[in-house]
């Protein structure tokens, strides 16, 4: 009798939990994000009128990306803890809201370094856009200017920056990753100035090559070898990068060169843009940076890409806002999904707020007008968030309007 009792209680949760998983949100996103996919395997039949969150833009990128392209945009280091824990840690934050505030009239628009921008939303560095879409970083230029966003371009982009100038409309800040030959490196720094770049930003997070387990998996299991897109080494990767091109190479050993405070006061003596440390994750450094003259501090765990077990950079921006003590602009970068993902960094002290793989998303499923979306769909659930918190401008989101979750 027991265990017939036992067998009827067993088949009963079965039967719940079945319910609850075909009827849960996840697998719901799962097969919308299938048929998205399936579509996107016929040219021209993904509507991107019909996307309506970034999550839409992934399904279409991930079905038109080469597998190997795609587990290198995708993967993070190690068994990747640190990839999750950017976007999941945005939940520990809860927003307050405020009511008897007038929204009738709102503004998204916020200032750095002396210029306006629409949105406090920049586009971080993405390095090699060419593995995701043959426009590469001229598309995300196109429609970075399109809608007004601050593009940052990776100093191992597929296109030269003066290219990317051209297509921006302007030049864009420029991300540098230092060679280990002060000739090269010299040389991309002055081709950032002569270009016009206003800003220099210092990845700090990416001295050695990471663990990256998934593209690791992909690259032995793909049938398409790396020389396909690159002869294999740094030289041979860097000589098909735009802003290296015409360069002496030869003697290059890495282009993850390590940070030193005289490299750093070297590079300071060579120009006059703007300097932002890149990978600030600790209230020591981001007071280091500022003391040592860096003009912006970023906090970034390089997209979860590199060291595995960090904390997300959301959970570091409370530190370091209290470090920097206003006295230079901070950016955030790392698992930003959502609107209120953006609204929460901004609340606990961010200046601006940056995204890598949405517009990559956006830019493999369907060139500028994906990246231009995306960037379209956080700014609209930005501004939605904002009205229905009580903040009318990106000023009015203050520390008053977030608490940590009570777990």
């Amino acid at each position: 009798m027991r265990q017939e009792i036992l067998r009827v209680e067993a088949t009963r949760n079965r039967r719940r939990f079945l319910k609850f998983l075909f009827s849960s949100p996840l697998l719901l996103g799962v097969s919308h994000q299938n048929n998205w996919a399936q579509q996107a395997d016929a040219p021209g039949q993904a509507d991107l009128r019909h996307a309506i969150n970034v999550f839409d833009l992934e399904a279409v990128a991930q079905a038109k990306i080469a597998p190997h392209h795609w587990a290198y945009l995708a993967s993070g280091g190690d068994d990747e803890k640190t990839l999750r824990a950017n976007a999941d840690d945005f939940d520990l934050y809860q927003i307050r809201p405020k009511r008897f505030v007038d929204i009738r009239q709102m503004d998204l628009s916020c200032e750095l370094f002396g210029q306006r921008y629409p949105s406090p939303l920049f586009l971080s560095p993405v390095g090699s856009q060419k593995a995701f879409h043959p426009e590469a970083e001229v598309a995300t230029a196109k429609a970075a200017a399109q809608r007004g966003h601050q593009m940052v371009l990776s100093s191992v982009s597929s296109f030269s920056v003066s290219e990317v100038a051209a297509s921006y409309g302007r030049a864009p800040w420029f991300q540098l990753y230092p060679t280990d030959v002060w000739s090269v490196t010299e040389g991309i720094i002055r081709r950032a100035e002569d270009a016009g770049c206003p800003a220099l930003v210092l990845t700090l997070d990416n001295g050695a090559s990471s663990n990256r387990e998934r593209l690791i998996r992909e690259r032995l299991n793909s049938k398409v070898p790396c020389n396909a897109c690159h002869t294999p080494g740094p030289q041979g990767y860097l000589s098909t990068r735009g802003t290296y091109r015409g360069l002496d190479l030869s003697s290059i050993t890495t282009h993850l060169g390590v940070y030193t405070w005289e490299l750093i006061d070297r590079i300071r003596n060579l120009t006059k843009m703007k300097m932002v440390a890149k990978g600030i994750m600790t209230a020591g450094d981001a007071a280091l940076s500022v003391e040592r003259g860096f003009d912006a501090v970023w906090v970034s765990n390089h997209g979860g890409r590199q060291l595995n077990s960090l904390f997300a950079p959301i959970e570091a921006l409370p530190e370091v806002v209290q470090a920097v003590n206003g006295r230079c602009p901070i950016l955030l970068d790392g698992g930003v999904r959502r609107g209120t993902d953006i609204f929460k960094a901004l609340a606990l002290g961010a200046s601006a707020v940056c995204i890598g793989r949405p517009y990559i998303w956006g830019l493999g499923g369907f060139g500028q007008a994906g990246v231009a979306k995306a960037l379209e769909l956080l700014d609209a659930e930005l501004l939605t968030d904002m009205k229905l918190a009580g903040t009318p401008t990106i000023a009015a989101i203050t520390s008053s309007f977030v608490q940590r979750r009570q777990r």
